[in-house]
């Protein structure tokens, strides 16, 4: 049973996440190992697994770039912990420059307004990459999407260097 099975979902990238919260909060309820104590131990044993195996979906599938992943995973192309190197001169280029502009934010006058335009600089893209990945897997185009996928990785790391600034500056 793969992630979307077991919370009763379509396989798709488009999720409600109301949904998604409600079906994990019942899996919870039935399969915590608590419910368990009295039983034997292999049923004790299964409880704990399934309550790890229902955890591990919701992380996964609650997050939009793991949801592709695994939904790129489901059709053969394995991208986590993969070595390969980024293919596209003009992204990785769009990179360098970003995270240089990155660092010239936290050194310059007015931090604090500058980052926060960068932010949303970067949620854009974010968003955008977000929108051609949900159309690339509608129509399983697995390949495109897995550039994609490797695209946002750039962009989730470079989310969290400004967290970690805005923390710093902030804090």
């Amino acid at each position: 049973m793969n992630h979307f099975e077991l919370f009763g979902l379509s396989c798709q990238f488009e999720l409600d996440g109301s949904s998604l919260s409600s079906q994990y909060r019942e899996l919870q309820r039935r399969f915590h190992p608590d419910k368990f104590a009295t039983a034997s131990e292999q049923d004790k044993l299964l409880a704990v697994q399934k309550a790890a195996q229902i955890n591990d979906a919701y992380q996964t599938l609650s997050d939009p770039v793991r949801r592709s992943e695994y939904m790129l995973s489901l059709n053969g192309i394995e991208l986590r912990d993969e070595q390969q190197t980024m293919q596209d001169p003009e992204f990785l280029m769009q990179q360098m420059e970003l995270r240089e502009e990155l660092e010239e934010i936290a050194d310059s006058n007015e931090p604090e307004e500058k980052l926060f335009d960068f932010e949303q600089q970067v949620s854009n893209i974010h968003k955008s990459l977000l929108t051609e990945l949900k159309k690339q897997l509608d129509d399983a185009q697995w390949s495109d999407a897995a550039a994609t996928v490797r695209k946002l990785k750039f962009l989730v790391k470079l989310k969290q260097e400004i967290e970690r600034i805005e923390d710093r500056l902030l804090g």
